[in-house]
């Protein structure tokens, strides 16, 4: 196992570098993670094994996580939450539940998520985003044209293509991370067990 950073040990199937062998300017990033999450985030570390990669990922991410999307933040993360959850991906579990919980004021949502088609704690707009979302991201499912339709009642056409692009991005990190085997960096505590709802 090698250090990521000073007495910082992790288990992963691939190792982080120790943070002295990254370049220069993926320190820069390094550094902005530990000010807003006060740790430098694992996936970041390996998608940094390959720079051109990280950099290529890095702008996806920061077009989709803008101020100005058409998806308000708390959607955004019940989007991201529950493709994580679909695809197994403890890390994104504990990074996204906690962001979720701090953009609604709340674990409500968190903890109710997977079950959400029978809770009414997420309202018709919320479940016709959930619905595409799984259809996207359960491999035996695909979208139909009524699910798109439905998102018309709310989203304009270039907010459904930002909406599509936050599903793929997302199955694309979750996916990244289960198959590496990212741990959880202890941000939110997700009771163990939570039945995944299908």
């Amino acid at each position: 196992m090698e250090l990521t950073s000073p007495g910082e040990v992790v288990s992963m199937r691939i190792q982080p570098k120790s943070l002295n062998r990254y370049p220069w300017w993926l320190k820069i990033f390094f550094w902005k993670q530990r000010c807003k999450y006060g740790q430098v985030l694992l996936p970041a570390l390996l998608w940094g094994r390959v720079p051109s990669l990280f950099a290529a990922v890095a702008l996806l991410y920061g077009v989709l996580d803008r101020k100005r999307s058409p998806l308000e933040p708390a959607l955004r993360c019940l989007v991201t939450v529950r493709v994580s959850q679909i695809n197994h991906c403890r890390f994104c579990i504990d990074i996204n539940s906690w962001l979720l919980a701090r953009r609604t004021g709340s674990e409500e949502k968190v903890q109710a998520l997977s079950g959400w088609r029978e809770s009414d704690l997420f309202d018709a707009r919320e479940k016709a985003v959930l619905e595409y979302t799984e259809a996207m991201t359960y491999p035996e499912r695909g979208v139909e044209d009524k699910m798109v339709e439905a998102l018309k009642t709310w989203f304009d056409e270039d907010a459904i293509v930002e909406l599509t692009g936050l599903i793929a991005f997302q199955n694309l990190s979750s996916k990244f991370n289960a198959a590496l085997d990212v741990p959880p960096q202890g941000f939110c505590q997700v009771p163990a067990g939570q039945k995944e709802g299908r």
